[in-house]
């Protein structure tokens, strides 16, 4: 057995991984759910961000072509803990599949019941049926209420290995999970894994306050915001910026929560892709949640963390830096304080490129060579918000909203460089208001700064109310993609589409330097 370092900051751990489709499922917590492991003899693979924590699982020999639901798709997972009843976990601080536990579970009784989408429904108790038992299920949520705790010091401290979650993603063994992720370069759609890193976030956060007394979590744990996904540069058999170009057999998510404030939770995920008979690093997200009330109208206490050790004190003072960084954006946002003087030097050199040099007038523009007016750089988009793309809450699913401005920027991108682009991040996506049922959705695209190669995107996702023609943004997203040759320049007129570029260019520099 060898080590590594992983991401995260701590070792990962290969194991080797027998032939037979493996289901793993945690050895005593109620909070149990499972793994399918359809790999050939000899592979190695990571399993734990760190070597300090203690992992058991009872392995179930289980037929393949085992496939279990995630919004509409196929994806399995695992919660692990250590079991200090079990004499095998006793002795030997990390797990093995060749271990198995006397206390199993009958292979009727884990088919599809432990997928990710159901248990999140039975956490809260979401209705299963829109049309006949949305309303009821809401209903019986309010009574949870007073199950709320009054202060996070009621609350039990969790540890960083409670709420660690592995998820596997069969795209080699089962055709019809891959059709789903399969789009038109026979690469991996990107915006499906946006919609599985949500899912799991909410799932990692519901098992960090998991409360096993209580039959529904009184918590609606809802994404506020994805602090940052950046790509792994340049992994084997990939192009640069990008390491979903090809449809993988496997692809592994990892993830737990990193840092706790009193409402708020922030988790970080990983997912690697078996390509050329070795797993390879492809993305690390990290996504901030917050902790309502059943009825989603104020915030709630959520249970506290106490990192272990060396590695887990980096990762939650990490979590305090990028709280602290937040701020500091937010406060010098262009929406509320005036463009830095270097800035401003940047906004006056962009206009003087565009004065006509025949005329002496501020109202003569013309368009400096290899450039695009930023109005000309601009894809819109609308969708109608069906009940099919609901959560586990009755609104619109984040990872849904997510994947449709992934799309209209990638597009956005595509047509303004004339080349497929490639993901390099996702940048502070803001979610500022949820998406109803019923709602007319306004998608629009721009990009807002090049450089080189690089081509910067916005999109802002807004809700109209046909009845009042009222406008309220609900999202803004940022994502920076890298294309093969150097792009035209982008040229702001207005003002406004100045403060555009000025944010656009902030966000890319952003990208560049944790790269």
């Amino acid at each position: 057995m060898t080590s590594q370092q992983c991401q995260s900051g701590g070792p990962q751990i290969n194991r080797q991984i027998s032939n037979d489709t493996l289901l793993r499922c945690q050895c005593t917590s109620d909070f149990s759910a499972l793994r399918v492991h359809p790999r050939a003899a000899g592979q190695s693979h990571s399993v734990a961000p760190c070597a300090s924590w203690n992992n058991s699982g009872a392995d179930i020999v289980y037929p393949t072509q085992t496939s279990l639901v995630l919004c509409s798709l196929l994806l399995s997972f695992c919660l692990r803990s250590y079991d200090s009843h079990c004499t095998f976990c006793s002795e030997h601080r990390i797990s093995t599949h060749t271990h198995t536990h006397t206390h199993t579970l009958r292979a009727d009784q884990l088919c599809g019941c432990f997928s990710v989408r159901n248990r999140l429904r039975e956490i809260v108790g979401a209705s299963t049926n829109w049309r006949y038992d949305h309303q009821q299920a809401l209903a019986d949520r309010l009574s949870l209420s007073n199950q709320l705790a009054g202060s996070q010091d009621e609350l039990p401290v969790r540890r960083m290995k409670d709420s660690y979650i592995e998820a596997h993603l069969p795209l080699g063994t089962d055709p019809t999970l891959r059709e789903k992720y399969l789009n038109y370069l026979k690469g991996v759609r990107f915006g499906r894994i946006l919609e599985d890193l949500d899912s799991l976030a909410v799932l990692i956060c519901y098992s960090h306050t998991h409360n096993k007394t209580l039959q529904r979590s009184p918590l609606s744990i809802v994404t506020a915001l994805v602090d940052k996904i950046g790509m792994t540069p340049s992994s084997p058999g990939t192009t640069p910026g990008c390491t979903l170009s090809l449809i993988s057999p496997v692809c592994d998510f990892t993830g737990h929560v990193t840092w706790v404030g009193k409402t708020s939770i922030e988790a970080k995920m990983h997912m690697s892709q078996y390509h050329g008979g070795a797993y390879t690093p492809v993305l690390d997200a990290t996504f901030v949640m917050v902790a309502r009330d059943p009825e989603n109208k104020r915030a709630a206490f959520v249970n506290p963390l106490k990192p272990e050790g060396i590695e887990e004190e980096k990762l939650f003072h990490q979590g305090e830096i990028n709280k602290t960084r937040r701020i500091e954006l937010s406060t010098a946002s262009l929406l509320k304080v005036a463009p830095t003087a270097e800035e401003r030097k940047i906004v006056h050199s962009l206009f003087l490129n565009t004065l006509d040099s025949k005329t002496v007038s501020f109202r003569s523009r013309v368009l400096p060579p290899n450039s695009v007016w930023m109005e000309d750089a601009k894809v819109k988009g609308l969708e109608i918000c069906h009940p099919q793309e609901r959560n586990i809450f009755n609104r619109i699913f984040g990872g849904f909203l997510m994947r449709k401005a992934y799309e209209l920027g990638w597009a956005n991108a595509c047509v303004y460089g004339g080349c497929r682009p490639n993901l390099v991040a996702v940048d502070d996506i803001l979610f500022r208001k949820p998406v109803e049922i019923g709602s007319l959705l306004l998608l629009s695209s721009q990009v807002c700064y090049t450089e080189g190669k690089y081509i910067q995107v916005r999109v802002h996702t807004e809700v109209l109310d046909p009845l009042t023609r009222q406008h309220n943004t609900t999202n803004v997203f940022h994502f920076t993609f890298v294309t093969d040759k150097d792009v035209p320049n982008i040229v702001p007129q207005s003002y406004g589409e100045s403060m555009l570029y000025l944010d656009g260019k902030r966000h890319f520099n952003q990208t560049l330097e944790s790269q």
